[in-house]
């Protein structure tokens, strides 16, 4: 008789136990399916805008203006500008930065070292009259001063007027 009332106690207690397995998975079970629903967020991207424009030049492939975005790094700057050409001197680096209020003064193109490309970017300085400079600079070397331009065959004071201000002459 013992045996059995264990038997039956075993019994009860195991229906017990499924009873509230069943009753606890139904709960679960519905807490899960009306609750609110799950929103997810992607961050906006950041998307740098240009803090400024800088100009770069020289011994570049595409020297010229471009966008510098915060946390950039001069070795960025000159790849966006095609990289550096073979006679590029990293020794002879310049950086200009200018005072708050300063007046921006356009970048002045060195007429012992432009390229005719550069020098046609001048007004009043087309194909032929590039090709002039250089040929004077060849011929007579080195310009010593801006003043000199004023030697070059075709060039005259009306067109040395427009451009005095926008070249410069490097010491050598």
């Amino acid at each position: 008789m013992i045996a059995s009332k264990f038997s039956k106690h075993q019994r009860l207690i195991t229906i017990l136990l499924v009873a509230i397995t069943i009753i606890g998975g139904m709960v679960a079970w519905s807490g899960c399916g009306k609750g609110q629903p799950i929103e997810i967020s992607m961050p906006e991207p950041v998307i740098q805008e240009p803090v400024s424009q800088i100009y770069i030049g020289g011994a570049v492939t595409n020297p010229g203006f471009y966008s510098l975005k915060a946390g950039d790094s001069l070795e960025t700057l000159i790849r966006v500008a095609g990289g550096l050409t073979g006679s590029a001197d990293l020794s002879q680096l310049e950086l200009y930065i200018p005072r708050a209020g300063e007046e921006e003064s356009p970048q002045k193109i060195d007429i012992n070292r432009a390229e005719a490309w550069l020098l046609e970017a001048l007004p009043g300085i087309g194909e032929v009259r590039a090709q002039d400079i250089l040929n004077y600079r060849n011929l007579n070397g080195h310009f010593s001063n801006i003043n000199e331009l004023l030697k070059v065959k075709g060039i005259g004071t009306t067109t040395y007027e427009k451009i005095k201000d926008l070249i410069t002459v490097a010491d050598w």
